[in-house]
């Protein structure tokens, strides 16, 4: 049996933040008011490049609760747009600790730890997945090595507050970039797969002098 392969991709700001790109009131928690920082810099080069992410490959969704719930607010009300038709077609898996039901046609509940179910999802038959926009899995799940490929959309902006991919306690790790776009509005498309572990090196070309041994003594523990 072949294990399916798990796509990450989000879209994030220049400094990191995930949260509520597509329109103003997709997610304001926390007080996010700038929601819907995507789409003015969103055109057709944009466009075309994200058709290759989302329209073409066959895939089935994983997903945290609240970007399910975000999804199952939206695209079965827009069935006429090519995302929506597909996402209402394909399997929807959602990690969530709620009893609540899920809705939406063909969603399936994962409980338990978000590793442990993901793995055990991966290791059974069915289409390669794809995760969009669920800020609290990123982490864990690279930390357990269980994606196989980051895509990273990086939009010119700065938005200074809001639930980023990274908060901070990731597991380090390096990462190969294995294609690249940008877009008219220089919107980055970066997609990574995991390269091990970080390797670091220096530019000191001589021995340290007094003064630079004395300023590393002298480092905050």
């Amino acid at each position: 049996m072949t294990r399916r392969k798990l796509t990450a991709a989000a879209f994030q700001s220049i400094d990191g933040v995930i949260q509520g790109g597509g329109n103003p009131d997709e997610d304001r928690s926390g007080g996010f008011t700038l929601g819907g920082w995507t789409v003015p810099l969103t055109d057709d080069s944009a466009n075309a490049w994200m058709d290759k992410l989302y329209n073409e490959p066959e895939y089935d969704l994983l997903l945290a609760k609240r970007t399910y719930d975000i999804f199952s607010a939206y695209w079965p009300y827009h069935l006429d747009d090519p995302i929506g038709a597909k996402f209402e077609r394909i399997n929807k898996y959602v990690l969530t600790h709620s009893s609540e039901l899920l809705t939406w046609d063909h969603s399936y509940k994962l409980s338990g730890d978000t590793a442990d179910a993901v793995r055990a999802l991966k290791n059974t038959d069915g289409r390669d997945l794809l995760i969009q926009g669920s800020s609290t899995i990123y982490q864990p799940l690279l930390a357990a090595g269980l994606i196989d490929r980051l895509v990273l959309m990086t939009f010119p902006v700065v938005l200074g507050k809001g639930k980023k991919i990274f908060q901070g306690s990731a597991t380090p790790g390096a990462l190969k970039l294995v294609e690249h776009f940008v877009s008219g509005a220089g919107v980055v498309f970066a997609t990574y797969e995991p390269d091990g572990e970080v390797k670091t090196g220096t530019f000191e070309t001589q021995a340290p002098s007094a003064a630079e041994l004395k300023r590393r003594a002298n480092w905050p523990k």
